[in-house]
């Protein structure tokens, strides 16, 4: 792509091409060696791909910003709506008061197009009193009566419950202006009032497809996708802003197969796929372990993206995915193509090689990962700490330990801390993990006793087991998992008087255990048998029913807790309790 970069003509077309900070920071490098800087027009070019068409590089456009002796309007307007669209709004409301401020000095004023990017800001934030002062702003700026500001106002005020003031510029405007309504609705929806949305997208005479957007998207971030689902199916038209509110509504629900049906419903109907549909897909595959479709999706971005590599926000939904799915090969492949990488890239491969079993690789990628001087955040040594304990090695855990927090000054928190807790668990280093749960500069919670009761099963220390136990029940004493552990410790030990005297106090607590199952994904249609523990049934019966059905379930319940060696009987589908 550089090559092409030639004259100051051909530089348009050279930004459309730009879709990674990378070859953003590429073409930065070949304007300053070619003199280009000085020209403002290829400083617009460049503000505009870093702030606006390149995800992810605004704080490359505050660093070309801050190099501009003296922006214009187009430069001021170009960040501030960037920084509108990104985490952290605030900044956007921080620039426009530096240019409200050089305005009243002769400097560059806002204009129409800035005053609606300034209050999406202050909607996104909440902050109605910043908004007011805007709006103070543009009526003395005489832009009230424009359309575009107008229901940027009606939209910030709906949103931060000023609803007066948005009802009297509402009623000011046009009834039959859609846009209007639109602001108004989404307002509503904005600050949870579905009710009120609802009553005003019922009411509004004009329907555009935003409206039908707002109220779709609505009902589906609140998961309520029966209304959600209604609307979409009367909706005149859709776009693909309508069918990914459909299809991440029905993700963030579990309703897996759902959102696939809708895809598939998408494609038949020839409505392409953005990133959005593809990002809410991926996590679909990396929840419900589907990676057939996982591949198929791919495949398909493959295609799209073919010569120009992956966006890193693609690119690590793929890392995600394949590793939920257990496929690390795949992950790795992905990481290895990706041109550009952040932290969470970073962070997806190294806690997927751990928690599939690969803890050598995952620490030999965070050393190169260090060498490469990215540097990690608090998740990074969450995953690299479970690395270490499942990996055995308890020294480099230790080591990893004091680094985060003396050389990257990141304080550990109860992840950390658990991790600490698993990895000297699971070594038998059980005294030490008790002393070093008494350093800890948080209050230990019940994942925390819990991880330790569970290594006092395994290497068989009842005592410990006890005094774990006891501080279990004082964190959390509704958790049946954590009575049937220690009702396990004992049975394993063959205390099993004090066993079922546990049993009997989860009784008389009026803690219930429910049924567990293991889910297994069948070609025959699923099905549901639910076997509960029964004190009548005999083991016997119970080993005869399940030969009788294990071949054709899908899914299946499993007794509360056993003495029998199920590895004999070759039922390798339970899982203890």
């Amino acid at each position: 792509m550089l090559r092409k970069f030639g004259t100051q003509r051909r530089q348009p077309a050279l930004w459309r091409r730009c879709r990674s900070l990378r070859q953003i920071k590429q073409v930065h490098t070949l304007l300053v060696l070619r003199g280009f800087l000085s020209d403002p027009s290829a400083l617009r070019e460049l503000l505009f791909a870093s702030a606006v068409a390149v995800r992810g590089a605004i704080a490359h456009a505050y660093h070309v910003f801050d190099q501009i002796p003296h922006p214009d309007l187009f430069m001021y307007n170009t960040l501030i709506r960037g920084a509108a669209h990104t985490s952290a709004p605030r900044d956007a409301v921080s620039l426009y008061a530096r240019m409200a401020r050089l305005s009243s000095c002769g400097g560059v004023r806002p204009d129409k197009i800035t005053f609606p990017f300034v209050l999406r800001a202050c909607t996104a934030m909440g902050a109605g009193g910043t908004g007011a002062q805007v709006h103070a702003h543009v009526v003395k700026a005489g832009l009230e009566s424009d359309a575009f500001v107008k229901n940027a106002l009606i939209g910030m005020h709906a949103s931060c419950g000023e609803l007066g003031v948005a009802g009297a510029l509402f009623d000011l405007r046009a009834r039959e202006d859609a846009v209007a309504w639109s602001a108004m609705i989404s307002g509503c929806a904005r600050r949870g009032d579905i009710g009120a949305a609802r009553e005003l997208f019922d009411e509004c005479p004009v329907k555009d497809l935003v409206s039908w957007n707002v109220m779709i998207t609505a009902y589906a971030k609140r998961g309520e996708m029966a209304p959600a689902r209604e609307l979409f199916d009367q909706a005149p038209e859709r776009d693909v802003v309508c069918w990914n509110a459909m299809i991440s509504g029905y993700v963030r629900c579990g309703s897996h197969k759902h959102a696939m049906d809708l895809f598939e419903q998408m494609q038949r109907m020839g409505k392409k796929p953005d990133v959005i549909t593809m990002l809410s897909l991926l996590s679909a595959c990396a929840d419900s372990g589907d990676l057939d479709v996982g591949r198929r999706l791919h495949s398909s971005l493959s295609e799209k993206f073919s010569g120009s590599g992956f966006t890193v926000v693609l690119g690590n939904a793929l890392i995600h995915m394949y590793a939920k799915c257990g496929s690390m090969k795949s992950a790795l492949e992905v990481f290895r193509v990706m041109r550009d990488k952040d932290v969470s890239t970073w962070n997806s491969i190294i806690g997927g090689l751990a928690l599939h079993g690969h803890a050598l690789d995952s620490i030999n990628v965070f050393k190169k990962m260090l060498k490469e001087r990215v540097r990690p955040d608090e998740i990074t040594f969450v995953a690299v700490l479970i690395a270490c304990s499942h990996g055995g090695k308890v020294d480099k855990g230790r080591e990893y330990f004091k680094l985060m927090q003396q050389q990257y000054r990141i304080e550990p928190n109860v992840k950390h801390y658990g991790c600490m807790v698993d990895m000297l668990g699971r070594a038998g280093l059980l005294k030490e993990a008790f002393e070093f749960i008494d350093t800890m500069k948080v209050e230990p919670n019940s994942v925390i006793w819990r991880t330790l009761l569970g290594a006092c099963r395994v290497h068989g220390e009842i005592e410990l087991a006890e005094h774990a136990n006891r501080h279990l029940l004082k964190a959390r004493s509704d958790d049946s998992g954590d009575y049937v552990l220690l009702s396990n410790i004992y049975a394993s030990a063959g205390e099993w008087l004090e066993s079922e005297k546990m049993r009997k106090l989860m009784d008389d607590s009026g803690v219930n255990k429910e049924a567990g199952r293991t889910v297994v994904d069948g070609s025959a249609k699923d099905q549901m048998q639910s076997f509960r523990e029964s004190k009548c049934a005999s083991w016997s019966e119970r080993l005869y029913w399940l030969r009788s059905v294990v071949t054709p379930l899908s899914v299946i319940t499993y007794p509360r807790y056993s003495t029998f060696d199920w590895a004999k009987v070759h039922l390798e589908i339970f899982a203890y309790s």
